[in-house]
C-alpha cells in the first residue's frame, strides 16, 4: 500500500438504500490541511485549506442494496464484493481507503449500525468505519450543519437537527408500518382506488386504466394478485410518477398526491416541533432549511411544490430541494473522521 501523502486521504463515502447503494470513491484534503506539494500531490498543485478543492472523485459506482435489514447479511455483502470490484479496491490487504462514512435507510439502533459497519470492516480492513442513518449523510450532501432532512423514495422519513446539536427523528418505518408518502405507499394507494372501483362495481377511471397497462392486468382485479406475486417495492414505487402526471386532471389521482404531500409535511413538522425549531411568535429565530431529498421529492415537482406549501403554512419557510447525490456528503463526513484523532477501525453513533 503506498505511503498517503500528508493532508490527503483516500476515503469512501456510502449512500446504502433499500434497493440500491451508490458509492463515491475519493482522494480529499483533510480539514485545515495546509500541505505543501511534495512531488506525489496530483497535477502536481499546491494543496492548502483555501486553494484546493476539498474532494476529487477517482470512482464512482451504483450496485445493489448492503442494507442487511432489507436483503440479508449475504446479498449484502455480495454487493460491497461487487461494489470494491467496481471502484477498483478489490484486494482487501492494498484498498488504500482511509476512512469510509456509511448513510444507511433504516440504520437507526446501534445493533443495526454493529452489523453493517461490521460487514464493512471485514471487506475494507484497517480503514475507520462509521456508519449512521441517511439522513445524516443528506444533511451535509447539502452543505449543512443544521436542518431538516426529508425523505420520500422507495420508503418515507424525516429527521432534524438543531444548530444547539438536539436531534429527533420520525417515519422510517418501513413498508408494513408505515412510510406514508412515498413511492411505493402511493402506488399501493393506486391500486387500492383500482380495487375500490371495482368492488363498486364502476368503470376503470384514468389512474386505473394506466395502471393496467403499466403492469399488463387485464383488469383491477388482477392487480390483487399481481401485488401480493410481485411484491418488490422498488418496482411498484416506480408506478408512483402515474398518479402526479394524472393529478391535474383526476380527482382520484389528485387525493392520493395531496395525501402523500400531506404526511411527508407532517413527518418534518413533527421532528421540529420536537427540537424547537418552529417558531411560536414573529419574533422567533427563523428556523433552518428543510431539505428535500429522495426519487419521489427530487424528481416530482408538484410533490414538492404541495409538501413546501404545506410546511411554509406550518412555518418552516425555507425548503429546498437537495441538487447533489447522498453519497456526497459521506464524502464529506468521511473526509471530517478522517481528520480527526484515530478511532478504532468500526465506530457507531452513540
Amino acid at each position: 500500500m503506498k505511503r498517503p501523502v500528508p493532508g490527503l486521504r483516500r476515503v469512501l463515502g456510502l449512500d446504502i438504500g433499500g434497493s440500491k447503494t451508490h458509492a463515491i470513491l475519493a482522494e480529499v484534503v483533510l480539514p485545515d490541511a495546509a500541505v505543501k506539494d511534495d512531488g506525489g500531490t496530483p497535477g502536481g498543485a499546491s494543496l492548502t485549506a483555501g486553494g484546493a478543492s476539498p474532494a476529487r472523485k477517482l470512482a464512482e459506482c451504483t450496485v445493489g442494496s448492503a442494507n442487511i435489514a432489507s436483503v440479508g447479511p449475504d446479498e449484502a455483502a455480495a454487493a460491497l464484493d461487487d461494489l470494491a470490484g467496481q471502484l477498483g479496491v478489490s484486494d482487501p490487504a492494498g484498498h488504500g481507503i482511509d476512512t469510509v462514512f456509511a448513510g444507511a435507510a433504516g440504520a437507526d439502533t446501534p445493533a443495526a449500525r454493529e452489523r453493517l459497519a461490521g460487514l464493512l470492516s471485514r471487506r475494507f480492513p484497517g480503514a475507520r468505519v462509521h456508519v449512521d442513518h441517511d439522513t445524516r449523510i443528506i444533511l451535509a450532501a447539502g452543505g449543512l450543519t443544521a436542518g431538516t432532512v426529508l425523505i420520500s423514495g422507495t420508503g418515507s422519513a424525516a429527521w432534524a437537527k438543531a444548530g444547539d446539536g438536539r436531534e429527533a427523528r420520525a417515519g422510517g418505518w418501513g413498508y408494513l408500518l408505515g412510510d406514508e408518502g412515498s413511492g411505493y405507499a402511493v402506488a399501493r394507494s393506486a391500486v387500492r382506488n383500482a380495487l375500490r372501483e371495482f368492488d363498486d362495481g364502476l368503470p376503470a377511471g384514468p389512474l386505473t386504466a394506466q395502471l393496467l397497462t403499466q403492469t399488463g392486468a387485464a383488469e383491477p382485479v388482477d392487480l390483487l394478485d399481481l401485488f401480493y406475486l410481485r411484491p418488490e417495492r422498488r418496482y411498484w414505487a416506480g408506478l408512483a410518477g402515474t398518479v402526479f402526471a394524472l393529478a391535474a386532471s383526476d380527482a382520484a389521482s389528485s387525493a392520493i398526491a395531496e395525501d402523500a404531500a400531506r404526511h411527508l409535511a407532517r413527518l418534518a413538522l413533527t421532528v421540529n416541533r420536537r427540537v424547537g425549531t418552529v417558531p411560536d411568535t414573529a419574533g422567533d429565530p427563523p428556523p433552518p432549511p428543510v431539505l428535500l431529498a429522495g426519487g419521489m421529492l427530487v424528481n416530482q415537482p408538484s410533490l414538492a411544490a404541495g409538501v413546501r406549501g404545506l410546511l411554509t403554512a406550518g412555518g418552516l419557510p425555507d425548503v429546498r430541494v437537495l441538487d447533489r447525490a447522498p453519497a456526497w456528503g459521506a464524502v464529506e463526513l468521511a473526509r471530517e473522521l478522517a481528520g480527526s484523532p484515530h478511532r478504532p477501525a468500526a465506530t457507531v453513533p452513540a
